[in-house]
């Protein structure tokens, strides 16, 4: 199964896209949740750049309501690109970054991820409920 794209339904509020956005989430590793590597990576966020110019997300951070933070450093988003942050430990690159952690960071049940940059000004988030996607949005 492919995860659920953030639709323009979950943002309803919003009058346009924003440049830099949560685009998806699969918050419930599938599987069993074993805490190996392999399995804390299906776990992850991905970042979208809307826009055609490349943004520096040096020093921007991704928060879960725990207060569990990841922070960017020196990377640089490409226009009309996706990062996507894994929850385990892996060699980053343009298209894939790692935490780090060993342990599972997104509650399966419900939990928010909140995308701030490095001002610490709101720059979107994503909520999700034990109904929601089966693991995924």
């Amino acid at each position: 199964m492919v995860a659920v794209p953030a639709t323009a339904a979950d943002h309803d509020h919003r009058a346009k896209r924003p440049s830099v956005e949560i685009s998806r989430v699969q918050y419930d590793s599938p599987g069993r949740d074993t805490r190996s590597n392999r399995s804390l990576n299906k776990e992850w966020v991905e970042i979208t750049n809307n826009t055609r110019r490349a943004v520096n997300l040096d020093g921007w951070t991704l928060k879960d309501e725990d207060g569990h933070t990841y922070t960017f450093r020196h990377y640089r988003l490409d226009g009309r690109a996706t990062v996507r942050v894994h929850t385990g430990q892996g060699r980053d690159t343009r298209s894939d970054v790692y935490q780090d952690r060993r342990n599972y960071v997104w509650d399966n049940r419900s939990d928010t991820a909140t995308l701030r940059n490095d001002h610490r000004r709101f720059v979107d988030s994503e909520s999700w409920g034990h109904h929601r996607h089966g693991g995924r949005h």
